[in-house]
């Protein structure tokens, strides 16, 4: 089996096929670091879509973040846009909402992913050993 990846490139990289499986430890680093990038991706879009909401929607600032995070969830808008900037600002901010929404469940998804796949994987391996 070869090395673990460095304590501070844990949380960056997964490990191969042929390495040991992650110390629980370091995997809870891992999953840190997940729900870390997944916040700077929510305060990302909420700050992008309360900003647009305002410019271009002409809604105060209280109202553009809502319609924001209400977009970003998924439940829809909550001021209908009257200015045709509003409403280009909205169809794009929705489309983009959608996107990050599913980069969202990715990141949060992936170490627990790959933990488990690596777990049946190195579960394989010790069985074919065991055979031979």
């Amino acid at each position: 089996m070869t090395n673990l990846p460095l304590p501070h490139m844990a949380c960056l990289m997964f490990e191969t096929k042929h390495d040991t499986l992650l110390p629980k430890s370091r995997f809870y680093t891992r999953l840190a670091a997940s729900f870390g990038v997944t916040g700077l991706i929510i305060a990302g879009s909420l700050l992008l879509g309360s900003v647009g909401y305002h410019w271009f929607g002409e809604l105060p600032w209280i109202d553009a973040l809502l319609n924001a995070s209400m977009i970003l969830t998924g439940m829809g808008p909550v001021d209908p846009m009257k200015t045709t900037g509003g409403k280009l600002f909205a169809s794009f901010y929705a489309l983009y909402s959608g996107i990050a929404f599913l980069t969202m469940v990715a990141v949060l998804a992936a170490p627990l992913l790959h933990r488990l796949l690596h777990k049946f994987h190195l579960d394989d391996v010790e069985k074919d050993d065991a055979e031979k």
